[in-house]
Formats: structure tokens, sequence, C-alpha cells
């Protein structure tokens, strides 16, 4: 077993190890999410967490780790007798982002219980983390349904499996850390209020700390024991910690004057639901027994709020998450005036919590774990444009860029077919999850047991297998999956006029906000996105397809329009895109979206090349719209006709409003054929 690298010894990011030690003090906080760039060691912090976890006492041979002082009545592989058990350290269970729902939740025998009536169950990871860390490493790549399981189990301290009438229920209380960047895809707002508390990591960049990141790192690199040997002295101090904050914290007070001043903070800024009250009320008081005192202050009420708000604060999806530390000041002195001042603030002020102890040589390093103002995260639509200068070679007449309208709620466009991508809202697919549309032999494991087919497969063959009770002799090959229909995400890749035609900036700032409420609407159903915008000379890839739908909106807002309409170059440049994306990841369908008036100008017989650039598309069988900009009285119909030649439909700005007279949902292929 490899030697971890010393949580000790992680230079900076207070914030990140102050979030873990306080989960580590009261698992009931709800874990912690750790959100920031790539190589500011987020997994090793987690990890390296393990070590210092106390050990804990289970039931010999229980495979639900109970424990022995009181053991779960309802385990499976009970009921067990209280005894003196034997102890184990503390495990760490890594999810992997591309595993089964068996695998978190664990698996049924189904062959056992139709021919048995025996409840064959083997565990899945989740109880495999019972009384430790479950730690998943880019959670906003996990599948949502394998989100929702796993969140679900982490607020009820059980996963309850239900199949096919076999009902299993076992203990799952872990300590939940997630970690994610954000340039990879946010999580959906609900599934972002079910982590208790959220961190901000960023690299620092001072030289001295970034030098001693790498000087410590190389040591651990030559020689990890002799590293951790190092070390083994702040270890040991700060595992005692956490064992005598856990002894304090049902002794802590929580009065009343502290319960105010977190609900008033929490009506300040207008958190959804009560979870965020009690969340921080638990903080608030894992807080205190971390400093070694038995009552909450208001110091540790704004600590929690720094932990437990920011990322309930979200109320659209390319705003970044914050707190304004102004504001939370002022709500919790009006708090303290209005209760008489009960609970009286720290003396020294506001400051940034306890920060954890016993951080070896290192410890008075900065903090590097708040919100990083430098990420991609777009400005709302409040904001105006950018006003940076006009990017070179864009064509005489360039525009600067101008804000985008007010998104709206925009119409279903979906891909026709079925498909079997990657799980999502958009079209339809078969996935593992959804209605049931019929049964197959299966390929692999069982996953979803279609139990008429199975005893109808079965039923044939009683006698011949000598049946002679009640029982129905199943075998293997009577076995049938459950094949489902569902949703699935799609690549949406977005095709932009930015010329002259379209540099009006009250027609621009109406097709910004188009784009921009499409951009929502991908977001809300887990698609990945690109952008290929089109202007003066040729066409450009502004971002490449991703599933980070903020970085499509930041670019979205700073887009400068001009010069004159290669229309052409726009489509083979998607086409492009497209190909490489085929390779990639063949499964992923792919939606063209071209936002344009349909006119082009430019070289020799540019609305002939669009032509056949768009027939290129539609040979190769994408499904396409076009979202019409034309205004004005005299219409041309250019965009119409581009349609056509793509094989798909248009839509005009007011039709893609899904509260429009025309905006009923259609599949493309409907679309089309109405155009």
């Amino acid at each position: 077993m490899s030697t971890p690298y010393p949580f000790t010894a992680i230079v900076g990011q207070d914030d990140l190890r102050l979030g873990l030690l306080l989960n580590a003090v009261s698992p009931a906080v709800g874990g912690v999410l750790v959100r920031g760039e790539k190589g500011t060691a987020k997994s090793t912090a987690v990890r390296a967490l393990a070590a210092l976890m106390p050990e804990v006492a289970v039931v010999a041979g229980c495979r639900f780790s109970c424990d022995p002082g009181v053991p779960d009545p309802a385990c499976p592989d009970g009921p067990h007798e209280a005894g003196a058990g034997v102890s184990r350290p503390a495990r760490t269970v890594e999810l992997p982002v591309g595993a089964s729902e068996d695998r978190l939740v664990g698996a049924l025998d189904i062959e056992r219980a139709l021919s048995e009536g025996v409840k064959a169950f083997e565990p899945g990871l989740l109880a495999d983390a019972h009384r430790g860390i479950l730690y998943v490493d880019e959670v906003n790549l996990l599948h949502d349904h394998l989100v929702d399981l796993l969140l679900d189990a982490a607020a009820m301290g059980a996963s309850y499996v239900e199949r096919e009438g076999v009902s299993v229920r076992h203990a799952a209380r872990f300590l939940l850390v997630g970690t994610m960047n954000p340039e990879e895809g946010e999580l959906r707002p609900q599934l972002l209020d079910r982590f208790g508390l959220t961190v901000e990591v960023a690299a620092s960049r001072e030289t001295d700390l970034r030098v001693e990141v790498v000087r410590r790192r190389l040591a651990y690199d030559d020689d990890p024991a002799g590293f951790a040997a190092r070390w083994a002295d702040e270890e040991a101090a700060l595992r005692e910690r956490i064992v005598a904050a856990r002894a304090l914290l049902p002794r802590v007070v929580l009065g009343d004057g502290v319960l105010r001043q977190i609900a008033a903070t929490c009506a300040a800024f207008e958190v959804d639901g009560m979870r965020a009250d009690i969340v921080m009320a638990r903080t608030a008081t894992a807080l205190a027994a971390w400093a070694g005192r038995d009552e909450v202050v208001a110091d540790d009420v704004r600590q929690a709020a720094l932990l437990a708000l920011p990322h309930r604060r979200r109320r659209n999806p390319f705003d970044a998450p914050g707190l304004d530390e102004d504001k939370l000041d002022e709500a919790l002195q009006d708090a303290a005036d209005g209760d008489g001042g009960d609970d009286d603030p720290d003396p020294d002020g506001p400051g940034g919590g306890v920060p954890p102890q016993g951080s070896g040589p290192d410890d008075g390093g900065t903090d590097t774990g708040g919100p990083d103002d430098g990420g991609t995260d777009a400005p709302g639509p409040e904001q105006t444009g950018s006003g940076d200068a006009p990017a070179p070679g864009g064509g005489a007449g360039e525009q600067q860029p101008v804000r985008a309208g007010e998104p709206f709620r925009t119409k279903m466009l979906s891909v026709p077919g079925l498909g079997e991508g990657a799980a999502g809202r958009r079209s339809r697919a078969r996935t593992e999850h959804g209605r049931t549309t019929g049964s197959r032999r299966p390929e692999g494991a069982l996953t979803k047991l279609h139990l008429a087919a199975t005893v109808q497969a079965a039923a044939p063959h009683q006698r011949a297998r000598g049946r002679t009770g009640r029982g129905l002799v199943v075998r293997r090959d009577d076995l049938r999956q459950a094949t489902r229909e569902g949703r699935e995400g799609n690549l949406v890749l977005f095709v932009v006029d930015a010329s002259g035609s379209m540099a009006a900036r009250q027609r621009m700032s109406a097709v910004k906000g188009a784009v921009m409420s499409l951009l929502l609407d991908a977001y809300q159903r887990r698609d990945k996105v690109g952008l290929v915008t089109f202007r003066g000379k040729d066409a450009e890839v502004v971002l490449p397809p991703t599933s980070s739908v903020d970085a499509a909106a930041a670019r979205l807002e700073t887009l400068p329009t001009g010069g004159r309409t290669p229309l052409a170059a726009g489509l083979l440049k998607a086409h492009d895109v497209l190909r490489v994306e085929r390779l990639r990841d063949p499964s992923r369908r792919a939606l063209l979206v071209v936002v344009t008036d349909g006119r082009a100008t430019g070289g020799v017989d540019p609305v002939a090349l669009a032509a056949r650039a768009g027939r290129l598309h539609a040979s190769e069988g994408t499904a396409s719209v076009v979202v019409d900009c034309e205004s004005g009285i005299v219409r041309l119909g250019l965009a119409a006709q581009l349609a056509r030649d793509l094989g798909g439909g248009a839509v005009t700005l007011d039709e893609l409003r899904a509260d429009s007279i025309a905006g009923l949902v259609k599949d493309i292929t409907a679309a089309g054929r109405a155009a």
C-alpha cells in the first residue's frame, strides 16, 4: 500500500483543510464540495485526510461495518449480538466516474432470489464507505442518477435497494467529499445544495509559496515513507485534536442569539429552503468544538456562512458562486443588535474563522482557497460588453461587443431517432433509466431484470427441470434484461453569424439573448456545447466542444461583430468540428444550431457555396435547425432555404420562445418538413 501524502504537509489551502476537518469532526455537516482548477491538491488533501481519521470498531465478519456497541438491527448480515468487535482504520472509498448503479448501491443475485427466495445481496461502494470517507473525483461528470442516489444516501444515512419485490436496507453514513473543475461543467443547483459545505481552491500566485509546494512534493516523490515520518508528530497532534473535538461536540451550546444570527443571515441572502440554516448551525457547532470552546460565538457563524452559503446563492447557471462579505457582516450585526447582543462578536473583528492547526512549518502561509476572480464565468445579462479593442482581422466597420438580451425559456429542440449516448434530458435514447420498452438477453452482468419476460422464458421448461414444489426453477439462460428508453445529452454546436449584417446593436443584442437562452437550455439538459462564429473573411472555433456552458456564455458576451458574411466558411468549420467529435465520442449525437439571417457575401457566388456546405451536413445525417434572425417587412427567406439545404428546420427568434403561439415542441424532422 502506498504511503499517502501527509495532510499537515499541504501548503496553504486553509479553506480546503478546514472544510475537510470540520466534516471529520462532525459528519452531520453533510460533506464538502471542492471546486477548483486542476493541480491544486484537491485529491491529495482528501486522500491524506483518511490517515487522520480515528480507527473504527466493527462487528467481526460484517460486510456493512456495524458498530459492535450498537449494531444495526436491520443489517443484512445481522442480527448481531453486542460485543467488543475488532478495530480497523477508517476507509476511503473512491467512486469512479464510470461506475454503474449496481457498483454504487450493490447488486442482488436475481437467480437465487427467484428460485430460492433468498435475499442474496452483494454490497456496493455505499456499504464499503459506511463510517469512513466516500470520495467522488470529478463529481460534476458523474451521471445524474448516480449523484441522486449518492446524495440521498448521504442525507438519510442509509441505502435502500428496491428491485422486483426484493428490498434491502443498510446503514450508509460517511463523510462525502466531491471534487470538480468548473471548467469541465457545473453541477445542477439542486445537487449543489445537497453538499453541506463548498470551498474554492486555486494555485497561489506567490513565488515563495509555489517554491515550497514543489520542494515538498519532490521530497515526497523521492522518499514517501521518509517524508511522512518527518511529519508524523504533526499528524499525530492533528489526529488527537480531531478526537478531542469529536468528544467535545455534544457539549457545545448553540444559543438562541446565535440561532437568530444564522436565520437572519440565511434570510438576508434569500437562500431557498431550510437546509442552509441547518448546515450553518451544524458547521458553527463544529467550528466551536474544533477551537476547543463549548459555546458558539458570532465569528463561528460568520465562518460557517462563508462555507455553507456561496453555492446556495446561485440563481443563474452563468453566475459565479460567491458571497458578499460586506453584506454578511451587515446581516450579522443587524441580528446581534436585534437580539440585544446576547452573543458578543469576537473583539478582534470578523475573520477567516478557526484555521486548522498543526500544519507544520508553513502554517502561516496565505489562504489560496477563496473564489478565483479570474475565472471564465459569464457576466450576468445586466452587464454590458467588455469594451476591449476590436480583435485584429475583423474587417472594416467592426463594432464593440453588446450585451445579450434578456434570456427566455426556449422550445424543445431534439435530435430525431433513438440514440445511445450519455444520460441527459434532450433526445430519446436507450438508457439504464426510463420507461421499460422491451427485453433482451443480457450481454454481461444483469442490471435491470425484466421479470415477466424471465418468467415467460423459464415457464416452458419446468417439467423438464424436475420442478415438484411451488417455486419456479430459473436458470441463467432464462434471465432477461429490461430495455429502457429515456433521454440523452447531445453535442449542441452553435454556428453564429457575427458579420456586419447582424451588427445593428439592438438586433445583435436580441440574437445574443436567443443564443444565451439556448445555452441555458443546454445547461439544463446536460449537453456539451461548442461555438463557431463567422465574420470578415473566415470562421473561427471560439469554443471547442466542452461541458462548461459557462465558458460558452462568457465567449458569447465578448463577441464582436462586423465585416462580411462568410456563411460557407462557418458551416465548413462546423463540419470539421463535428467530424473530430464523432471520432472522440461516437455515441454522442450532435445538433447543429445555425444562428443567421441566411445572407452570404464575399468570394464568388457565396450563396451557392453556403448551399453546398449545407448539403454536406445533410449527406452525413447531421440534425440541424436554423434560427432565422431576419427582420423587417421585406424578407428574403434565405434562412429557410439554408434550412432545406441542411435537411433540418427553421424557426424565427419569436418562434424560438416556448410560450409563443408557434412555440410548440417539434421534432427536428417535423420542423424540416414544415419549412
